[in-house]
Formats: C-alpha cells, sequence, structure tokens
C-alpha cells in the first residue's frame, strides 16, 4: 500500500507539489496523470525519498521509504531508465543489485527472461541498448526482489505496441496477484486500459481521483462561475460532488439539469454550463487540466 498525506513540496517561491493526498491499494493499478511540469514525476520523488518534502508525508508498506530495512524487497522503482550504468551489460546490472538486496542469483536470468532480454541481450553494453531495451532492464530491477508495491514512472517509453501490449499484461498480473501498482504515464489509452483507479494532477494539485468507472461515468457536466466557492457550496448542499480543474472550472457527476438547479437555488450566476465530453480519459484529462486559453484548440 502506498499512502500519500497533504505532501507539499517548495522551491524558494515556486511551489511545485501543494497539499497532496491519496492511497494505492493492494490489488490494484493507480494511473497518476497529469501534463509535464504537473507535479507527478515531484510527488513519486518524494515518495522514494529521493526529495524531502516541505510538508506532509508518504508511506510504502506502513513506513516512510527510508525507513524500510530492505527497499528493493519491499517496492520496485522506475523512475528513469537512462540512470544505469552504461559500461556494464544488463545481466550485470542486475547481478549487482541482487547482490545489494540479497536476492538468489537465479533470479537474475529469471527476471531477464521475464522482461525479455534473452541472452545476447543480456550480455550487451547497457550503453548500446534502445531506450524501449533500458526499459525493460528498469522493469527487470524493480521486479528483482519480488516486491509488494511498484512505483513506476513513465515505463512505456520507448516500448514498440507489443512491447506497450507486454508491459500491460504485465502490471495486470502484479496486481491481480495482490500487488499495489502506482503508474505515471502520458499514455492515457493504456492507462486507461489497465487501471482501477485514477489520480490526477494539475499545477501541483489533485484536480481529480477516484475509482475509473466513476471518472469516467456517462453523466458529467462541466460548470462554471465567477464565485466558485459559492457553487461549491450549493453543490455541497445539493449532495452534489465535484473535482476543481485548473482553471476553476468544476466537472460534477451529474446532469446539467441537476447542476444548474442547485446554483438556481443557492442564487448562484453561472459562465458556463454543458454536458462533459463523453471521449473516456482522455477527454476527462484535457477537461481537468487545459487552461480556458488552450480549451477551444483542443476540441
Amino acid at each position: 500500500m502506498i499512502t500519500v498525506e497533504h505532501l507539499t513540496k517548495r522551491y524558494g517561491r515556486h511551489t511545485a507539489v501543494e497539499d497532496v493526498s491519496f492511497r494505492c491499494e493492494p490489488g490494484t493499478v493507480t494511473g497518476f496523470l497529469g501534463p509535464n511540469g504537473a507535479g507527478k514525476s515531484t510527488t513519486m520523488r518524494m515518495i522514494c525519498g529521493l526529495t524531502p518534502p516541505s510538508a506532509g508525508a508518504a508511506t510504502v508498506s506502513g513506513r516512510p521509504y527510508r525507513q524500510l530495512p530492505n527497499p528493493g524487497r519491499e517496492v520496485g522503482v522506475l523512475l528513469d531508465a537512462s540512470a544505469q550504468h552504461a559500461g556494464r551489460t544488463g545481466r550485470e546490472a542486475l547481478t549487482i543489485a541482487a547482490a545489494t538486496m540479497g536476492v538468489d542469483r537465479r533470479e537474475v536470468a529469471a527476471k531477464l527472461d521475464l522482461v525479455g532480454l534473452d541472452g545476447t541481450a543480456a550480455k550487451r553494453r547497457v550503453r548500446a541498448y534502445s531506450l524501449g531495451m533500458r526499459q525493460r532492464l528498469g522493469l527487470a530491477h524493480a521486479l528483482l526482489g519480488d516486491p509488494r508495491v511498484l512505483i513506476l514512472d513513465e515505463p512505456a517509453n520507448g516500448l514498440d505496441p507489443e512491447g506497450i501490449f507486454w508491459m500491460r499484461g504485465l502490471l495486470r498480473d502484479f496486481a491481480d496477484r495482490g500487488g499495489t501498482v502506482l503508474l505515471s504515464s502520458h499514455l492515457l489509452r493504456e492507462v486507461e486500459a489497465v487501471a482501477d483507479r485514477l489520480v490526477v494532477i494539475g499545477g501541483g494539485r489533485i484536480v481529480a481521483q477516484g475509482d475509473k468507472g466513476e471518472l469516467l461515468a456517462g453523466d458529467r457536466t462541466l460548470v462554471r462561475a465567477r464565485e466558485v466557492a459559492a457553487l461549491r457550496r450549493a453543490l455541497d448542499a445539493a449532495g452534489l460532488a465535484a473535482t476543481v480543474g485548473t482553471d476553476a472550472s468544476l466537472l460534477v457527476p451529474a446532469t446539467p439539469e441537476a447542476v444548474g438547479r442547485a446554483a438556481a437555488d443557492a442564487g448562484v450566476p453561472l459562465t458556463e454550463l454543458r454536458p462533459a465530453d463523453g471521449g473516456g480519459l482522455e477527454q476527462l484529462f484535457l477537461t481537468l487540466t487545459t487552461e480556458p486559453s488552450t480549451r477551444e484548440a483542443v476540441r
């Protein structure tokens, strides 16, 4: 399990991540989505103890990452497939990792075979690997200690369509056996195909999270008002949940009629009220994270 509670990261006057909270449960794949610069990688680095938070905390299997006695046996991490010793062979890289974690060396061959790096590829220097091969080696490293948790940042970069399909099956099988997966990716259709839950971040803040089916349900309304706080109070009073986009628009899992009635009853004037486009995860992502100045260009 991964638990993130009110994580915040500031660099001087710039706030990269602000008050981020979510949970990743065993047996699930959580898609962590957001545009470039939204705070995804910073959040994942804080979870893995690589970046100290300014506020808040994160735990993996009930402990901060840095307090895990042998982290590789608890959580498999792939944040940068290129961060590998270029002069070592793939087999050497995994053998050293196995020795560090106290893993049986026989697991090296097993994991290389699992990710599709056969005998010839395993003997090549990492500098000669394509990006896709480095991703596969990174996944083998993440899986080497048979962890219960995987934290993966853009693991499909460089993979061909067959490789992406293979990775989807690998992650789905891992979760179905009780594992916990936190997956960041720009390949929205692949995330939609494999994820159980979604967490969407924009401008350093969570703008939506929940079960994939609920977030992608058919009856959804996009609504906007100058007095956003008053609109939220009106929706809360009517029992209508809402998530806030980066442009202060609200996405409500209800019909436009129900949303409009709630606003009218509270005397809140609206500047926009329309059905949210039913284009699946891609449209949800754009609705929540696209700024008003570019919204018309992407519709």
